[in-house]
């Protein structure tokens, strides 16, 4: 049987046969307060306990306003998300300096909106990146990877990444543009091309690289995206547009609300947990002093 990656929240698991599949993506699809940063936490949190380090927690909010994950992550779990701020360009000492690595928490990438905001036309009537938001992603990067890169050769196995505004059409997102980059070329990326590419000169950090490996494919990622619908019988109805990531994602949560009586309820329920199975349950849950629990 294959090693689960828990969420940490006993009833979920319950439903995913034991929890996520590790080195595979959820997507949790919710609106905008319906606990959804919660179980991310969680998520990364538990990592502590599954795999002997926390996870990570990638924010791509770009409008400004506070997701809570800092007062979220010190009231539930004692946890400090410090940002990391360590920039590794070419042929500089990469190794972060005391106290990086305890900064788990990433708020580097903080573009929103359409990709064609950031794109230019061509004389051939196509579009391509302006190049000084190229060269403004490509330095972002000099800090986005070496906080993967160096979290993962620690031990830590959970990527979270929160902050995915609503769109039309997904395909139009320059989030979704990054988060897919960051996935397929570095999340996923095998750990001894992803040190040499930041390790430079390589001769130098062989030693580092060989004794840091770590296997990529056992990287589970939880990627938050808010809608806007609210209603659960909504979410389930929502049609999958072109370039949606959850077409592709292994599994899909969903987080929406209904009507119970005279009150409000929270309710959540898998629509899809490719090579497992899951439970078809919808279930009601709560977010409490002790954060996400499931009735």
């Amino acid at each position: 049987m294959t090693t689960r990656a828990s969420t940490g929240i006993p009833k979920l698991d319950a439903m995913l046969d034991g929890g996520l599949l590790p080195g595979t993506l959820t997507v949790v699809y919710g609106a905008t307060g319906i606990g959804k940063t919660h179980l991310g936490l969680t998520f990364a949190d538990h990592g502590r306990v599954a795999d002997g380090a926390r996870g990570i927690v990638f924010d791509l909010n770009g409008r400004g306003d506070s997701q809570q994950h800092d007062e979220y992550a010190a009231r539930l779990f004692d946890w400090s998300l410090t940002p990391w701020t360590h920039t590794v360009t070419p042929m500089t000492d990469p190794y972060p300096p005391p106290g990086q690595m305890e900064a788990s928490y990433s708020n580097t990438l903080k573009w929103v909106g359409r990709v064609h905001d950031y794109q230019v036309p061509t004389p051939d009537g196509g579009w391509e990146f302006d190049w000084n938001w190229k060269a403004a992603y490509n330095h972002a990067l000099y800090t986005v990877r070496p906080f993967i890169y160096f979290h993962c050769a620690a031990g830590a196995r959970r990527v979270v990444v929160d902050g995915v505004e609503p769109m039309d059409s997904p395909a139009d997102s320059i989030q979704v543009f990054v988060f897919d980059e960051l996935y397929r070329k570095t999340i996923h990326r095998d750990a001894e091309t992803l040190g040499m590419e930041i390790c430079m000169p390589v001769w130098k950090h062989r030693a580092f690289i060989d004794a840091h490996l770590y296997d990529h494919t056992a990287i589970t990622t939880l990627l938050l995206v808010t809608t806007e619908e609210t209603r659960l019988e909504d979410l389930l109805a929502r049609k999958v547009a072109t370039g949606d990531i959850g077409a592709t994602a292994n599994t899909i949560l969903v987080l929406g609300s209904e009507r119970l009586g005279h009150r409000l309820a929270r309710m959540l329920c898998v629509v899809k947990h490719r090579g497992s199975a899951m439970s078809d349950e919808i279930v009601e849950y709560r977010i409490g002093a002790r954060g996400i629990e499931l009735g």
